[in-house]
């Protein structure tokens, strides 16, 4: 399997360095990456070929996965408007519809072997988790690829409705922010009641690592978990009553109902006619 990847940044960038580490070879990895700083720095560190532009080479693969940033998305697929020949494309772009990179793609007809994906943050350290949606018409074998490159960076979860990809990433995409802002509380909390700096950094870390190993090797559910470290009367019970009058948790949940529809609005924004 030859891969292409039409940019080359950090998601680029950890997804390449999941597949040499699962032993791909470098000649099955090529990049398209327009800055001469970063393909020098993508051949120096994964050996794989990187080139400014769109060249007969790149075009020389079975997987084209696009990943620039979704503002650039229509401009940087003009050079490959019409010229495909069958590939899978995967595109790791937030926000953008399969139907309007198969309108981008196509020149006079549609393309649709197409793949949408939704990977988060902690792909950065082979830690994501990503949502992908396929065209009805990708095959098996086509799906079992779009597997295999992104779970090169963790796991991966199927969605059978891609109007559900925005939820993905309302909960799954966004969701590292979400606990970087709880994990910003906390340390802020820390510090209120006299703790360093590095301190209230390492309590409040590990407290989030280690509740998150627990939960993911649990059985139970995590209400359960909260439940099993909440004693009648005692101080974590304290803090949560306190959270609950504050309305946390539906102050959550509503953040995150705007995240789903601010997806939607990007969806209607970038992929709109000219």
């Amino acid at each position: 399997m030859k891969i292409t990847f039409l940019g080359g940044g950090n998601m680029a960038n950890a997804l390449i360095g999941g597949l040499r580490q699962q032993g791909y070879s470098a000649a099955g990895i090529q990049v398209v990456e327009p800055q001469a700083e970063a393909c020098e720095k993508l051949t120096a560190a994964y050996g794989v070929r990187c080139v400014a532009g769109v060249d007969a080479a790149a075009l020389n693969c079975e997987v084209l996965v696009l990943a620039v940033k979704p503002q650039v998305m229509r401009a940087a697929l003009q050079p490959l408007a019409g010229k495909l020949g069958g590939q899978l494309v995967i595109s790791i772009a937030a926000g953008l519809r399969l139907a309007d990179i198969s309108r981008w793609l196509g020149g006079a007809a549609s393309y649709r072997r197409l793949v949408r994906c939704m990977p988060n943050t902690p792909a950065l350290i082979g830690a994501g988790l990503t949502g992908l949606y396929a065209d009805p018409s990708v095959d098996r074998e086509g799906q079992g690829m779009a597997e295999k490159i992104l779970g090169a960076v963790g796991r991966t979860l199927w969605i059978d409705d891609e109007a559900k990809m925005d939820a993905v990433t309302a909960i799954s995409g966004s969701g590292p922010g979400y606990v970087f802002y709880l994990m910003e509380a906390l340390e802020n909390a820390a510090r209120d009641l006299g703790f360093d700096d590095a301190t209230a950094r390492l309590m409040t870390v590990e407290t989030f690592v280690g509740a998150a190993r627990l939960a993911g090797q649990s059985a139970e559910s995590v209400a359960v978990l909260r439940q099993r470290v909440t004693s009648k009367g005692g101080t974590t019970e304290a803090a949560l009553n306190s959270f609950e009058a504050d309305g946390v948790m539906a102050a959550i949940r509503r953040g995150t109902a705007a995240a789903n529809q601010r997806g939607r609005e990007l969806c209607e924004l970038l992929g709109a006619e000219e």
